[in-house]
């Protein structure tokens, strides 16, 4: 995942190091941590928010199909 952010921004190593210690002077050690569990509570909820998402599309795909065969029309007008 870090070579598909550095691909997309077009970060450096000089670039990474450079945003690691503005961040280290922002927050200071001791909220990083912090941030990082918010971080990855965040990621973690929009997965889920992604995967019920997923299943929703998916049950009302399946409801669907059935419904789909018996509403079509036996002459197309064409």
């Amino acid at each position: 995942m870090l070579n598909m952010i550095i691909l997309v921004f077009g970060l450096g190593t000089t670039e990474i190091i450079l945003i690691v210690l503005v961040v280290l002077l922002l927050f200071g050690g001791r909220k990083i941590p912090e941030l990082m569990r918010g971080v990855g509570k965040g990621v973690k909820s929009f997965k889920d928010g992604i995967a019920g998402m997923d299943e929703d599309l998916k049950e009302k795909d399946k409801s669907k199909k059935p419904a789909d065969k018996k509403d079509a029309p036996k002459n197309p007008a064409g």
